[in-house]
């Protein structure tokens, strides 16, 4: 009888480690970091987000929105984002009449590029001063390329490329970001 008491213990104690053990190891790999966390967007999380709402000027749809401040001096880089955004959203297909290409203006942007701009009818200008945008902004680098949501809050930042096959490469993960955000969007 005493045999049968022990086998019950002994299953009893290796059916609780069978159910108790991998709760255990679990929490102990997240508490120190034992592998990558899962990050699926390719871009810069942005946090807390940017909100933009002081710089809109007059209410639009809500459309997700592909994002650039237009600098001071366009280089090879700031040719490149306005290349590359413009690209990710014919690239978007069926769904690019739910994002719009946003390029953010000021009094010191570039007038040469301004002007090229204002040719263009798939990109809306947003003008603004200086002043309002660093306060926007705050901490926050405008160089770069960003993707808004239908809020008018930035939540994700790219960086520049100088080299072109470089920007091409990283469009492909501006639209990759911009298609889950879309995929996973009902607005917009």
């Amino acid at each position: 009888m005493s045999t049968t008491k022990k086998n019950n213990k002994m299953m009893m104690l290796l059916l609780a480690a069978v159910f108790i053990l991998p709760v255990l190891l679990a929490k102990l790999a997240l508490d120190n970091g034992w592998f990558n966390q899962a990050a699926t967007n390719k871009g810069e999380l942005i946090s807390p987000p940017v909100d933009m709402t002081t710089l809109q000027t007059s209410k639009h749809e809500p459309k997700w929105k592909l994002i650039y401040v237009l600098p001071e001096t366009c280089a090879v880089d700031c040719e490149n984002a306005l290349y590359s955004i413009a690209q990710v959203r014919s690239a978007l297909g069926k769904e690019s009449d739910r994002a719009e290409v946003v390029v953010i203006i000021h009094e010191k942007s570039n007038l040469a590029q301004l002007t090229l701009l204002k040719e263009k009818t798939n990109i809306r200008l947003l003008n603004t001063d200086l002043k309002s945008l660093q306060q926007v902004f705050k901490e926050n680098p405008t160089d770069g390329i960003f993707i808004g949501d239908t809020l008018d809050n930035v939540i994700l930042r790219y960086p520049l490329h100088i080299d072109k096959e470089q920007a091409i490469l990283h469009s492909r993960d501006i639209l990759s970001d911009m298609r889950k955000v879309l995929k996973l969007s009902r607005i917009g």
